[in-house]
C-alpha cells in the first residue's frame, strides 16, 4: 500500500443481558497492516446485520462459537480489494466473506470469494444471493418440501429470509400466508411479493382466528422465524404430516425470564408432523446448488427482494438494535461511506 491506512472497528465490549444497548459495543481505530503473501486488504462496502448475531453475543453453548469479549464482531461483508499479494485477486475486485465489523480487513485470500457486480447489485450477495436466500432455499425445500396446492405459513415474512421463503413457495405452486408487524409490511407481501394473504400480528385481536380465516384448509408447512405466541397459534392449525422448518426464534432472543408456552408434543404426535431446526452450514456441500437456483429465479424475475440500508459505520449498532424493533424490511445492511 502506498499510504498508511487506519481501520475503524467495532468490538463486543460486554455481553448483553436482555436487549443489547450501545454500551455493549466499543469503537476502536487500528493501523491497517500490509498484506502478507496470499493475503488481501479489503475495504468494506456493505456489512450484513443479522438476528443470529445476538446469540453469538452470549456465551451459552450453541452451534457456533460466541464472539469473544473485546474482539471484533464478525459477519457477512461485501468489499473491494485495495491491496493484494494473492494470485487471482487484484485491487478493484469485489469480494464476499465472513469478515470483521471493520472499515478494512486484512485476510487470507481463501477467506473471500470474488463476486460480479454486473450480474446483480453488490448488496444482493448479502441478501437474495447470499446467506439469507440460501437459508430460505434449503430450509423450505429440504425440510418444508412444499407441494403444489398446499398452504405455507411464514412468520417474520417481511424479513430477509421470510420474504424469500414465501416467493420460493409460490414458485413451487403453494398458497402462501405471511405474518408481519405493520400494515406496510403486509401490503408489501401481498401487493409486490405475491403472497396470497398476510396478517399483521400486532393489530389482529385473535391471532388464531385470523390464521384460520387465512388458511381455510389448514397449514401444511410452517416456516418459523419467530417462535413465541405466533408459533403457538400456527401449531393449532397443522394438517396431518405438516412440516415445520425452525429457522429462528427472534421473539425470545432477548428474553431473560424464560420462554414458555403451550407444549407442542401432543399436536406433533396427533398430526404426525415433522419439526426440525436447522442452520445453513448443514448444507455446506450444496451451496452451489442453492446459489444457482436463486440466481436463475432472480434473473427470470421470479424473485424480488427488499433491503433496509443504513448509511455510516458509526450506525452499525443502531442498525443491529433495529432488528429487534422490527425497523427493517427485508435485509438489514449498513453501507460504509
Amino acid at each position: 500500500m502506498t499510504q498508511q491506512l487506519t481501520s475503524k472497528q467495532i468490538v463486543l465490549a460486554s455481553r448483553p443481558v436482555g436487549l443489547p444497548t450501545d454500551a455493549n459495543f466499543a469503537y476502536r481505530e487500528i493501523p491497517v497492516a500490509e498484506p502478507g503473501e496470499g493475503q488481501v486488504v479489503v475495504r468494506s462496502i456493505y456489512l450484513s446485520i443479522d438476528p443470529y448475531m445476538r446469540g453469538r453475543m452470549s456465551d451459552a453453548k450453541s452451534y457456533i462459537e460466541p464472539y469473544g469479549l473485546n474482539e471484533v464482531i464478525v459477519g457477512g461483508v461485501v468489499g473491494e480489494v485495495v491491496a493484494s499479494k494473492a494470485e487471482g485477486l487484484k485491487p478493484g475486485d469485489h469480494v464476499l466473506g465472513m469478515l470483521g465489523w471493520q472499515t478494512y480487513n486484512v485476510v487470507d485470500a481463501s477467506a473471500v470469494r470474488r463476486i460480479d457486480g454486473t450480474v446483480a447489485p453488490l448488496s444482493a450477495y448479502l441478501s437474495v444471493l447470499g446467506l439469507t436466500g440460501l437459508t430460505a432455499y434449503f430450509g423450505l425445500l429440504d425440510i418444508g418440501q412444499p407441494k403444489a396446492g398446499e398452504t405455507v405459513v411464514v412468520s417474520g415474512a417481511a424479513g430477509a429470509v421470510g420474504m424469500m421463503v414465501g416467493q420460493i413457495a409460490k414458485i413451487r405452486g403453494a398458497r402462501v400466508v405471511g405474518i408481519a408487524g405493520t400494515d406496510e409490511k403486509t401490503a408489501l407481501l401481498t401487493d409486490k411479493l405475491g403472497f396470497d394473504a398476510a396478517i399483521n400480528y400486532k393489530t389482529v385481536p385473535d391471532m388464531r382466528a385470523a390464521l384460520a380465516e387465512a388458511c381455510p384448509s389448514g397449514v401444511d408447512v410452517y416456516f418459523d422465524n419467530v417462535g413465541g405466541a405466533i408459533s403457538d397459534a400456527v401449531m393449532t392449525l397443522l394438517n396431518d404430516y405438516a412440516r415445520i422448518p425452525v429457522c429462528g426464534a427472534i421473539s425470545s432472543y432477548n428474553v431473560t425470564d424464560g420462554d414458555t408456552g403451550p407444549r407442542v408434543q401432543t399436536k406433533l404426535i396427533k398430526t404426525r408432523s415433522l419439526m426440525k431446526g436447522f442452520v445453513l452450514s448443514d448444507y455446506a456441500d450444496r451451496m452451489q446448488e442453492g446459489a444457482s437456483a436463486l440466481a436463475q429465479w432472480l434473473a427470470a424475475g421470479q424473485l424480488k427482494y427488499e433491503e433496509t440500508i443504513v448509511e455510516g459505520f458509526e450506525n452499525v449498532p443502531k442498525a443491529f438494535l433495529g432488528l429487534f424493533k422490527g425497523e427493517n424490511v427485508g435485509k438489514q445492511l449498513v453501507k460504509i461511506g
